[in-house]
């Protein structure tokens, strides 16, 4: 790849780096064609591939949406149930390799070279990775899975994580609590730190196109620019996509039952599908002002306002049982984890495979999306403080985020609510836990502005890796590309939950994320032979 490639498209490492040497050219595969008479400059293959079989995909989900329900149910449960064993274990290798790079010799590596600059200072860096990361899933979960692990555990029920023993009171809390931070702690951001750091490594520290077929070029050579790279990347477009679509629908079931609880708006398919428009048309205009001037500005807002609504319940709830309990629900998380983490000789299938393999699925298929997001804005950091800030510190916020909202509403069931939080529906139970601290009129709605904002947010960050995988890797391709992939995001979300809800929403996550966790598992060894390639 020529220096002027790089310069025009990439910045180019500063001081010391290892480069690979190639006479592939960035965009050369690419094609000009002209859509609806608007200029487009797109890679040949990936996104003539990626569009239409989306746009069939779409279609025959909405002629064939009653029948296409069951269809996406039984993939689901096929896929989980025969294939569970191997999420846990690629995510137990994806953790494993993130903590020996903490503390190996290759975590002194800095990403864009030796001398490298960050482009972003530590507040706005870890607003939009936050932001990009988990958003609409804390919000819809932070309530409803802590409590239903603790009432699983309590009934003795078989959907009770490590086997359904009918615990009480402050083990069955542990279990409980554990179990959700197991799934939102170091096993997600570890998945998106391998993604990350692989497209990072060889965009700034190699020269190659940012697109996920770089990784792999220690493994495949040359041949990563034809037919092997044409699918991975395809493979991590369509994940992207359905992983992205499911917090969508995700999100306009929440906001649904959000307006419902505050202004009486009904709760229908319609109303879900009217939020989706309106809320991907708000998505189209911070995409148009790009990465700078919308998603990060928007990411900020984001973690201010969940910050605010954290800080709220934290102050309004049992505040100093909260924060007891956080120290208590990590060492809980600590003594669990090898239990939970554990692919062989389970009894709790409902939990592992409804559950975890679900999640695990979920955060494989977000995985491009949200790991091709943080390695732009994570030039100029070293392996080791990419590897703290992106899997460490947003573990142990997500923990607070759970122990404040799970921990408070498990309070509330045991002495005053008695039933009615867990009684009520997972998208409405945010909102009935607010309604039974102050302010609740006003914390509501700031919990619909979350929502949304974060649903904003998911979806133009979404859009614009997206669009530069099927642009070939180019970072500066035309706006109208970004248009069209953050149209097509919500226009898939709408075809999902016509065709199901929420559960083929689920299933077309689960069926994009095994795929491309073979794809994850490929970038592990090609990250350490990189890395070590590498001017320390």
């Amino acid at each position: 790849m020529t220096d002027q490639t790089c310069a025009d498209l990439i910045p180019a490492p500063e001081g010391p780096s290892n480069l690979i040497d190639t006479d592939y050219e960035v965009g050369q595969d690419n094609i000009t064609p002209r859509i609806a008479g608007v200029p487009f400059d797109v890679h040949n293959v990936v996104f003539t591939i990626s569009s239409i079989a989306i746009a069939i995909f779409v279609a025959i989900t909405l002629l064939y949406k009653d029948a296409i329900g069951p269809v996406f149910g039984d993939l689901r449960v096929w896929l989980t149930s025969s294939f569970d064993w191997f999420f846990l274990i690629a995510g137990n290798i994806f953790v494993l390799l993130c903590l020996f790079l903490i503390v190996s010799p290759l975590g002194k590596v800095r990403i864009g070279g030796r001398d490298a600059k960050p482009d972003y200072s530590y507040g706005e860096w870890f607003s939009m990775l936050f932001a990009a990361g988990m958003g609409i899933g804390l919000v819809f979960y932070g309530v409803a899975e802590p409590l239903g692990h603790f009432s699983s555990i309590t009934s003795g029920s078989s959907w009770a994580p490590l086997g359904g023993e009918a615990l009480s009171g402050a083990e069955a809390e542990r279990l409980a609590m554990a179990s959700t931070i197991f799934h939102w702690a170091l096993h997600p951001w570890a998945t998106y730190a391998v993604i990350a750091l692989g497209l990072a490594l060889f965009a700034y520290n190699k020269g190659l196109p940012l697109t996920v077929r770089s990784i792999f070029y220690p493994i495949l050579g040359e041949r990563v620019w034809g037919w092997p790279g044409h699918v991975i990347d395809i493979l991590a477009v369509f994940a992207t996509l359905f992983g992205l679509a499911t917090s969508l629908g995700i999100g306009a079931e929440q906001a649904n039952a959000g307006l419902h609880h505050l202004f009486g708006l009904e709760i229908t398919t319609t109303t879900k599908v009217m939020l989706i428009i309106a809320i991907s048309a708000i998505a189209l205009c911070s995409v148009v002002l790009g990465l700078d001037k919308g998603i990060k500005h928007l990411s900020t807002f984001n973690v201010v306002t969940a910050a605010l609504l954290l800080g709220f319940v934290l102050l309004a709830g049992p505040t100093l049982d909260i924060l007891q309990k956080l120290f208590w629900n990590l060492e809980a998380y600590l003594e669990y984890l090898p239990a939970l983490s554990n692919p062989v000789g389970r009894v709790d299938d409902n939990f592992r495979q409804g559950w975890t393999t679900f999640y695990w699925a979920w955060w494989f298929s977000w995985a491009p999306f949200v790991g091709m997001f943080i390695a732009r804005i994570s030039r100029g950091r070293s392996v080791r403080e990419f590897m703290i800030c992106v899997l460490v510190i947003p573990s142990v916020v997500t923990t607070l985020w759970m122990t404040a909202f799970g921990g408070t509403a498990i309070e509330l069931e045991a002495t005053t609510t008695l039933g009615k939080i867990a009684g009520a529906a997972t998208e409405i139970q945010l909102f009935e836990l607010l309604s039974n601290l102050p302010l609740a009129e006003i914390t509501s709605v700031l919990g619909v502005v979350l929502i949304i904002t974060f649903f904003v947010t998911s979806s133009d960050s979404g859009s614009l890796v997206i669009d530069t995988i099927t642009a070939g890797g180019k970072v500066n391709a035309p706006v109208q590309q970004r248009i069209f992939w953050a149209s097509l995001v919500g226009l898939v979300a709408i075809a999902l939950l016509l065709g199901g809800g929420l559960s083929s929403l689920q299933a077309m996550t689960v069926s994009t994320g095994f795929p491309f966790a073979i794809v994850l598992l490929g970038a592990c060894f090609a990250i350490v032979k990189g890395l070590r390639s590498e001017p320390k």
